[in-house]
């Protein structure tokens, strides 16, 4: 069972919004940190954005900052990415994956568990 699922992917012109959504599955995982990664083709996975638990603390990538939200409903257990300002350059798989630290925002290997992806494709 994949312990994080998305939700919210999609084809969106530049210029426009979508917001993704990482719910647990069978598990919840308050107490870590939760984090939203992209892969583009051809390339490694990155870190675009954090937040720990409480929802105190966040993180973003210098490439999404002041265009993308994240936030966090424990009530729900559930984690959002507000994405506005699309880029063509914003397209990848969106994985949300957590771990017990904010390390997982230097530290790809600091991620304990992995959602599969939602596609995102920002056209020019």
């Amino acid at each position: 069972q994949v312990p994080l699922v998305e939700y919210g992917g999609g084809l969106v012109q530049a210029g426009g919004s979508l917001t993704l959504s990482c719910a647990p599955s069978g598990r919840t995982f308050d107490r870590y940190w939760l984090g939203w990664f992209r892969q583009a083709p051809g390339k490694e996975r990155e870190f675009v954005s954090g937040i720990s638990w409480s929802g105190s603390f966040t993180s973003y990538a210098d490439s999404v900052e002041d265009r993308f939200t994240i936030s966090r409903d424990n009530a729900n257990h559930t984690v959002y990415l507000q994405m506005n300002s699309l880029k063509p350059e914003d397209t990848g798989v969106y994985y949300c994956g957590v771990g017990p630290s904010s390390n997982i925002r230097e530290r790809i290997d600091a991620v304990e568990y992995w959602g599969e992806g939602t596609l995102v494709t920002v056209s020019s």
